[in-house]
């Protein structure tokens, strides 16, 4: 399902829908149907690859959270947890491989060392694994803490988990490895539209975790981008559709807890 979401937010999906609608056109040339779904695909993609409008209804997502401060936590022992998003490895022809982490991933890396820098944090859980056994790419845990460690965070204070394949699974993982480590706050940093379901599925493993949401990674350079068709709108679209749907999925399958 969440491939099938992604798929239809690209150049991909929009190919296979007017090649469905042109197919259908042709074996029905008198049916008006077929124009209807011609008609609503162009409009549907206009819409969806527009940054503004996706941006507008994916704040929605992220009302009244807010940048972290030092002052949103109390004193006492403290972890940071970084939910994963996505690695990429690249390999060469003599079999040598070099794994980095994705645009999110980059993102929350940055705002965890900022976070730590600010508090001093006593852990930094590195958290996510592959989303298949076959995933040729490094699990995200490993490189985000690769990461960490580059720009100052001490090794020692790192711990890393790969087991985890989603965000449901992540908070299953950790919260054994919270209470091992022994601290009292949780400062959860992840992306601001993918925050508000983080927080429910801890608090469903008895975590009461505090926000720390991360810039956006991709943000329009001139207002044209903002009302002009693009990449970068899809991209949004699929992101707060994705956000959207698995809040409903995850409150139904009972793995998310409201306020």
């Amino acid at each position: 399902m969440r491939d099938l979401i992604w798929h239809f937010f690209t150049v991909g999906g929009l190919v296979v829908s007017l090649l469905a609608g042109a197919l259908w056109l042709r074996a029905r040339p008198l049916s008006a149907r077929p124009r209807r779904f011609l008609f609503l695909v162009a409009v549907a993609y206009t819409v969806f690859a527009c940054y503004g409008i996706s941006h507008g209804i994916g704040r929605l997502l992220t009302v009244g959270l807010e940048p972290f401060t030092a002052d949103d936590v109390p004193r006492g022992r403290t972890a940071i947890v970084v939910l994963g998003s996505g690695s990429f490895t690249a390999r060469g022809w003599n079999g040598s491989s070099y794994s980095i982490v994705d645009h999110a991933g980059a993102t929350r890396v940055l705002e965890a060392v900022r976070v730590y820098r600010l508090i001093a944090a006593d852990w930094v859980v590195s958290s996510g694994g592959k989303l298949r056994p076959t995933d040729p790419h490094e699990a995200t845990g490993i490189t985000m803490g690769d990461s960490l460690a580059a720009l100052g965070v001490p090794a020692s204070r790192i711990v890393v988990e790969t087991t985890s394949r989603n965000t449901h699974e992540e908070a299953i993982v950790v919260a054994p490895m919270l209470q091992k480590l022994q601290v009292q706050h949780v400062v959860l940093v992840t992306s601001a539209g993918h925050m508000r379901r983080s927080l429910g599925v801890f608090r469903t493993q008895g975590i009461r975790a505090i926000p720390a949401i991360v810039a956006d990674p991709y943000t329009p350079s001139s207002w044209i981008e903002w009302i002009i068709p693009s990449d970068l709108g899809l991209w949004k679209s699929a992101s707060v559709v994705h956000e959207i749907i698995g809040l409903g999925y995850y409150a139904a399958r009972g793995w998310y807890r409201f306020p």
